[in-house]
């Protein structure tokens, strides 16, 4: 008997270590990404799609083993689009070990931007905060990886001055946008274009929480009349936007908005394709489900026996979500590389992002290339019009006045 017990509790002391080793060894074969979202504030109508797509595209690379044999878990935290729980939620992600950060919003970057630094953890901002952050060298843990607001203005000029027959001399545009820094961002680089293509630009701000901007319109189609709007709105603001516009008898093909305006969501909250026929729409991943990565995710769910994710109805944010978690993987990806396999630090991490090259995920993102000075990845662009009843691409990947931009970012302190 008293054999007996030594080897019982040999044997559990043993099973013990070994359940401490693998314990260890599994925390050891995993990485940690925190992912701060809005589900249920003022921009759920994003989140609520974002979100899931990026925690989708990580249950799909853990499927096939993870990233370089590492597991990846997401610690998701809802920050409501305020700013202290944003400033808590990065506390937690440092605990956690995280070796980066996927930001939400323009004011919560803002606000963490120097934390981020401080704590030497890269965080990503794709297609909004500071357009500014394009540049590496001042904003050395902050990464656009899309297209910034900055871009995103260039871009629509140049599109409407394609559509309008290759010169804005002459021409009048409207910019019609959220009242809030966000909303302001894009100023700076339509304001230089206005001279420089000779247009006139007069500016519409709509101000919080962007439900009401009846007198706008009217200013904008009764007074203005321009040859072209530019939106920058987001939230529930987009619908209204199209609503007015539709209402006042404005042309949509003459309506252009920047990415927060661009789902699915936005159409139908407006009344649905009908009404928005026409609206162009700027985007930085690809829209839709013909994408392989997408058709992967379906897949996956099938194969558990769940619902996929519909495309037709929830792409454009989804999207954005799995691209986002595919650049923070593939970011990984080259810090494991770089160490032989060893288990990267978020400083080995920013480093792999900032070694991003040639990366298009089979054509849902443009061509990504992320370096030490340009944390932008290029401010690449699709513009996707609604025809037929659905988003259809109009054009291929594309960037507008990137002399211009070169010129504000090199001006920036």
């Amino acid at each position: 008997m008293k054999h007996t017990r030594r080897w019982l509790g040999a044997a559990l002391a043993a099973g013990a270590v070994a359940l401490a080793t693998d314990v260890a060894f599994a925390q050891q074969k995993e990485l940690v990404f925190g992912l701060q979202c809005d589900r249920t504030g003022a921009t759920q109508t994003v989140g609520i799609f974002l979100c899931p797509g990026y925690h989708d595209y990580i249950a799909l690379l853990n499927s096939k083993g993870g990233v370089e044999g590492y597991k990846i878990r997401v610690v998701e935290i809802d920050h409501e689009y305020k700013v202290p729980p944003a400033m808590e939620a990065h506390e937690r992600f440092k605990l956690e070990g995280a070796v980066l950060e996927s930001l939400y919003g323009t004011p919560q970057t803002a606000a963490l931007t120097k934390k981020l630094e401080e704590d030497k953890m890269l965080g990503t901002s794709p297609g909004f905060g500071t357009a500014a952050a394009a540049d590496g060298k001042k904003f050395p843990y902050v990464f656009p990886i899309a297209a910034s607001y900055w871009s995103q203005g260039a871009a629509a000029v140049a599109f409407a001055k394609k559509e309008l027959g290759g010169s804005l001399k002459g021409k009048k545009i409207a910019y019609l946008f959220y009242d809030n820094p966000a909303g302001k961002e894009p100023l700076v680089i339509l304001e230089d274009l206005a001279k420089s293509e000779g247009f006139e630009l007069r500016t519409f701000a709509v101000p919080a929480p962007g439900v009401e901007m009846a007198a706008q319109v009217l200013d904008i189609t009764g007074r203005f009349r321009p040859d072209f709007v530019i939106a920058h709105l987001f939230g529930r603001s987009p619908s209204v936007s199209i609503k007015e516009l539709k209402g006042k008898g404005f042309p949509m093909s003459k309506v252009i908005s920047l990415v927060w305006g661009a789902s699915e969501a936005d159409i139908k909250a407006a009344g649905g394709y009908g009404v928005a026929e026409g609206y162009h729409t700027i985007q930085f991943a690809g829209v839709g489900g013909d994408f392989q990565v997408i058709k992967d995710i379906n897949a996956m769910y099938q194969a558990q026996g769940k619902p996929a994710p519909s495309a037709q109805e929830i792409s454009v944010f989804y999207n954005r979500g799995v691209m986002i978690a595919a650049i923070h993987a593939e970011a990984a990806r080259n810090a494991i590389k770089a160490k032989g396999g060893a288990k990267p630090t978020s400083e080995d991490v920013k480093k792999g992002m900032e070694s991003i090259k040639g990366f298009t995920l089979g054509g849902m993102v443009p061509p990504m290339e992320v370096t030490p000075a340009d944390h932008e990845g290029g401010g690449w662009v699709q513009v996707w019009s609604v025809k037929g009843g659905k988003l259809v691409k109009n054009g291929e990947w594309f960037q507008a006045y990137r002399d211009v931009i070169n010129r504000h970012l090199a001006a920036t302190h």
